[in-house]
């Protein structure tokens, strides 16, 4: 499949000695001319690559507002930004944002080809990097032994026997996907494809194409996700982003497992164990209108819950260690040291939950420190911004020392009856406390104990 190629200037000449130019290179482009064209081509698809202009005529960064707005939906595709007014800020507030690479008018060729070159080169290994993640992934076991996992795990078990609908809640990163791949592994359906089919990063008149699949007019078929899964399981992630005319087509074909291909007049009929996930509360989607109640009711047959990774703090050392074993195994080195009990790690607000961790300890396996101090160094470094000494801050500073003191007992306490999954016998020894103690001081606290 070809590159395609977004160009965006105002000025036509440029614009056509670029299109010329990367053309005779072997990629597809698309042009725009000002910041409402290009907005509404980034909408329609997202491009491989961007050449961005940085002033428009909407305003001095109309460029950088662009840039922005293509990373909010592929953080992946690789973005080049042209200036004739260049100064050292706009450089390094385009590359702050997210560019690949920044260059000056008048432009050399060459080197504008060559940043497009490495710009593809980037793509693709990203794109192979997914690939590889994902084979990597349907090897991935549910770690954990807070109260939710185990809950989850038997679901699972429960579940993976039916035919049911299954509807995963979690916020991104927790292991909706994973859930759903468990399912299919455990269900009769485990030697049948498994799709997925991502609702967040579709374009909106592309819903029907992916879903449905096409008759072309040369007679060849495009298959949608729908024929692609038969007898086997179709996961659609995000399904809260799923326009509300595409969810009307969708509970048709629950209705009637059938549907039509785009510009065919045959029905086909399809037998697709659907399994939805969404990070949002489709209830609250349903009351400000964005999404069906009947396909809700339809999905939900099932409902599963995954909590983030900071309500299950206990599962925190599990998976240190669980990816520390198999990511050392895939780079073929040596297992990593990481101290399961590290601050920096157990304090830190894991707005990417289990994937943000992996990422963490593939990190460290990247860089190999050859010592435990130097893991230390690397979680310090990558994870500094939640360092407890950091949530010292000016208001903590104004308050009485008694009330600070509580504060941080109160915050260090709720960690630590977290990570001990709510065992108080454990969590008094930890701390060095007396069990009867403990209780006295939780209560003084306002902590709510739980079970």
């Amino acid at each position: 499949m070809a590159i395609e190629i977004l160009i965006v200037d105002d000025n036509a000449d440029i614009r056509n000695i670029l299109n010329e130019l990367i053309i005779d290179a072997g990629y597809k482009t698309r042009l725009a001319a000002n910041y409402n064209q290009a907005l509404k081509e980034i909408d329609k698809k997202i491009p491989d690559v961007a050449i961005l202009d940085v002033k428009l005529d909407k305003g001095d960064n109309d460029g950088i507002e662009l840039l922005s707005h293509i990373k909010s939906k592929n953080k992946d595709v690789p973005v080049i930004i042209i200036t004739g007014h260049a100064n050292v800020e706009m450089a390094v507030n385009s590359l702050k944002h997210g560019a690949f690479e920044f260059i000056e008018k008048p432009f050399d060729q060459n080197r504008l080809l060559n940043f497009i070159k490495r710009a593809v080169e980037n793509l693709n290994l990203k794109s192979q990097n997914k690939e590889y993640e994902n084979r990597l992934f349907s090897s991935y076991e549910l770690i954990g032994n807070s109260k939710n996992i185990i809950a989850i795990r038997d679901q699972i078990e429960k579940i993976s026997i039916t035919e049911s609908r299954v509807l995963i809640n979690g916020p991104s990163g927790s292991g909706k996907e994973l859930i759903a791949r468990k399912i299919h592994k455990k269900s009769k359906r485990n030697n049948k494809p498994f799709i997925i089919l991502n609702g967040a990063l579709l374009d909106a008149d592309k819903y029907e194409l992916e879903l449905f699949g096409e008759e072309k007019s040369d007679g060849s078929i495009s298959y949608g996700a729908l024929e692609k899964a038969n007898e086997g399981t179709l996961l659609i992630d995000q399904v809260s982003e799923i326009p509300l005319g595409i969810q009307s087509k969708i509970l048709r074909v629950l209705t009637d497992q059938k549907f039509k291909r785009l510009n065919g007049n045959n029905d086909i009929n399809v037998n697709v164990r659907l399994i939805c996930s969404s990070s949002k509360d489709l209830k609250e989607e349903i009351l400000i209108g964005n999404f069906r109640e009947d396909l809700y009711h339809r999905l939900n047959v099932f409902e599963i819950n995954i909590k983030s990774l900071n309500e299950r703090i206990s599962d925190i050392p599990l998976l240190i260690q669980y990816f520390s074993k198999k990511i050392s195994e895939n780079y073929n080195i040596k297992e990593l040291n990481i101290d399961n009990d590290d601050s920096y790690i157990l304090n830190h607000n894991w707005q990417g939950n289990v994937r943000e961790l992996r990422n963490l300890i593939e990190r460290i396996a990247i860089l190999q420190p050859d010592s435990k101090e130097k893991v230390s160094n690397i979680v310090k470094e990558s994870l500094k911004n939640s360092d407890i000494n950091n949530k010292i801050n000016e208001n903590d500073l104004s308050i009485p020392l008694k009330e600070a003191r509580e504060k941080f007992e109160k915050e260090y306490l709720t960690i630590q009856l977290k990570k001990f999954n709510g065992n108080i016998s454990k969590t008094a020894n930890f701390v060095g406390m007396e069990r009867s103690a403990l209780h006295r001081k939780l209560k003084g606290l306002g902590i709510k104990e739980f079970n």
